[in-house]
């Protein structure tokens, strides 16, 4: 399917393994562990290197791969290192390796293939890449098989690329369950910055206003200011460099995202000055109608009812609830919890298809759940 800028799409088919032979992971930390223990749950041989040999023992006792022999020949090489060194390592791989493809996992694209090419590097069998993938936590003990399953898997190829070359490198995305898409490292580095360098600043500012917060006001948190800080909770080291590599596209960003809070700022000076409200409420518009944009599950651009449903905080409870919903014959498209503080209870919010909303909640109320608030269209 199309993107509107241009972009290409494609989801992951019930396949059989694409990736074959050896692959090569450099980097085991949690996205070339996670790559590791993917495949190698798929059967795939897979190596792992790390400058660090405590970190590469842990994930090799983690089962994400085996350390490398004298004699492994790979046919995919996957370069997953901090971006400050990712040009260096996709160098010394191409050149050590001269019958394998190199891909990258780094978060940022234009800067290290801007220093390969300066360095008049052969890239003909390099083909850089970026799933978008994570977890606050990082490290291989952090790792998971699963955590590109349904995520975009970003592919920059060029004019030299050759087919075969990008089916090794699509074949792993695909394997992993990612979704594919087809970017310049232009346009990725552009994209990044808007959906995940920028979001990472603002949580991070956020957060960082709560150093200094009464402990009164912190023991008002809800759930609203814990998903919104989530990714707060981040290696400074790591962002450091994500950061700095792809400076211009995040400035850019952050100098919109700068005059929209003056602009707010002004209007909330005085807020009884004609036109004030209505610029507060067209930046609440419009921040609904951005939400509306993103695509939910499955790549779609679809609406969701949700419900709220308060689960007791015993033993047992969600299991029985997921229980009751599947027995009603109701696809649970999305779900958040949130306990609130001193109480016996929790709150499940449940989003399903509109169709389903009426039938869900009349027959979890039937099975005597409470029902805390519905909203739907």
């Amino acid at each position: 399917m199309s993107e509107p800028n241009g972009t290409s799409a494609r989801a992951a088919g019930p396949l059989a393994t694409r990736t074959s032979g050896t692959v090569r992971v450099v980097g085991s930390g949690l996205l070339g562990a996670s790559i590791g223990h993917a495949l190698t749950a798929r059967g795939v041989d897979v190596v792992l290197v790390d400058a660090s040999p405590s970190q590469l023992r842990l994930a090799i006792d983690y089962g994400a791969g085996r350390a490398e022999r004298p004699d492994d020949r790979p046919s995919l090489i996957v370069v997953a290192v901090p971006p400050d060194v990712t040009a260096d390592v996709v160098q010394r791989e191409l050149e050590t390796f001269p019958d394998a493809v190199v891909t990258d996992v780094a978060s940022v694209k234009l800067e290290p293939l801007r220093t390969l090419r300066e360095r008049g590097v052969d890239l003909t069998r390099y083909i850089g890449s970026h799933p978008m993938a994570g977890r606050e936590r990082g490290g291989a003990i952090s790792a998971r098989a699963d955590i590109f399953v349904g995520r975009p898997w970003v592919v920059c190829r060029d004019g030299e690329t050759s087919a075969y070359d990008l089916s090794l490198v699509e074949g792993l995305a695909l394997d992993l369950g990612a979704t594919l898409i087809e970017m310049t490292p232009e346009e990725h580095d552009e994209s990044v910055a808007l959906m995940s360098h920028v979001p990472q600043l603002v949580a991070s500012l956020l957060a960082g206003r709560f150093v200094e917060a009464p402990d009164g006001s912190l023991r008002l948190a809800g759930q609203g200011v814990r998903d919104t800080t989530r990714i707060a909770a981040s290696a400074p080291e790591l962002w450091v460099q994500i950061l700095g590599a792809n400076a211009a596209p995040v400035v850019a960003v952050l100098d919109q995202l700068a005059a929209d809070l003056t602009d707010v700022a002004e209007a909330l000076r005085d807020p009884e000055v004609p036109g004030a409200r209505r610029a507060v409420a067209d930046t609440i518009r419009r921040g609904n109608e951005g939400v509306e944009r993103l695509p939910g599950k499955h790549g779609q651009n679809r609406r969701f009812d949700t419900f709220v449903v308060m689960v007791d905080d015993t033993s047992g409870q969600l299991g029985r609830l997921f229980g009751e919903l599947g027995d009603l014959d109701v696809n649970v498209e999305d779900l958040r919890l949130e306990h609130s503080p001193g109480a016996p209870f929790g709150l499940a919010e449940i989003s399903v298809v509109p169709d389903a909303v009426r039938r869900a909640v009349d027959g979890l109320q039937q099975r005597g759940w409470r029902i805390a608030s519905t909203t739907h269209d």
